[in-house]
């Protein structure tokens, strides 16, 4: 059985769909981000990066225990462990791999930073909202372009491009971005959302959901001196 350190946040709800489609045993570790616990020691062992997820699978290549982090890392290696969404041709597999990227490259740090800067930094400055407005737009974009093109960003069928990016994307109006306005990226995104196995995985931990404002305490755990503190 796979141990997975995770917490509701998108990077976390990747890899619990993907474990969900893939039908893989695993066991959920939370790691409660805004009390500091991905700073604990055996956290740590497992990711010296301090983010979730991660993963320790026991059955591992040639049968030893692997530990990994890095959500785009995990999903390549259950993709390739189960033989499920991700191309087996060559090129398909890159194509697949490019999108990856994407979302791993752009999507997640861009909306990220106008996440902080929007709703977290101790003041707002004019320069960083519109940069990383500007930029939440391109991307959608983007994304727009591509599936207006293809169903799903690798192509023709489904894929650990999606399920990178489809967490990422359920939060567009706390972006100020309203999906109507990407016909092709809604439509995508209303199809993922039905399957079953998205709809699992996201209720992986929905209970540990923040709900209201970030404390200050959390603020600290997540963005202060805690976060940069040598270890």
């Amino acid at each position: 059985m796979i141990d997975l350190w995770s917490w509701p946040t998108p990077n976390g709800q990747k890899v619990h769909m993907m474990l969900e489609e893939c039908g893989l045993p695993y066991r959920v570790i939370p790691v409660d981000i805004g009390a500091g616990e991905q700073f604990q020691p055996e956290f740590l062992a497992i990711t010296p990066n301090h983010r979730i997820p991660a993963i320790v699978d026991p059955e591992g290549p040639d049968g030893h225990s692997l530990a990994l982090f890095e959500s785009g890392a995990i999903l390549i290696y259950l993709a390739e462990k189960t033989g499920r969404f991700l191309p087996q041709d060559k090129a398909g597999r890159y194509v697949c791999l490019q999108w990856l990227m994407f979302q791993m490259g752009g999507v997640g740090p861009m909306f990220g930073q106008y996440n902080h800067f929007v709703d977290y930094a101790p003041e707002q400055l004019p320069y960083a909202i519109e940069r990383y407005t500007k930029e939440v737009g391109r991307l959608h974009r983007v994304l727009e372009k591509r599936l207006s093109e293809s169903p799903f960003l690798a192509g023709a069928d489904y894929s650990i491009a999606d399920m990178a990016t489809f967490p990422w994307i359920r939060s567009a109006s706390g972006r100020a971005v309203d999906l109507a306005e990407y016909p092709s990226v809604q439509r995508w995104f209303a199809e993922i959302a039905a399957r079953p196995a998205t709809v699992r995985g996201l209720e992986v931990l929905a209970e540990r959901r923040r709900r209201g404002k970030m404390t200050d305490a959390q603020k600290e755990q997540l963005f202060g001196a805690t976060q940069f503190a040598a270890r």
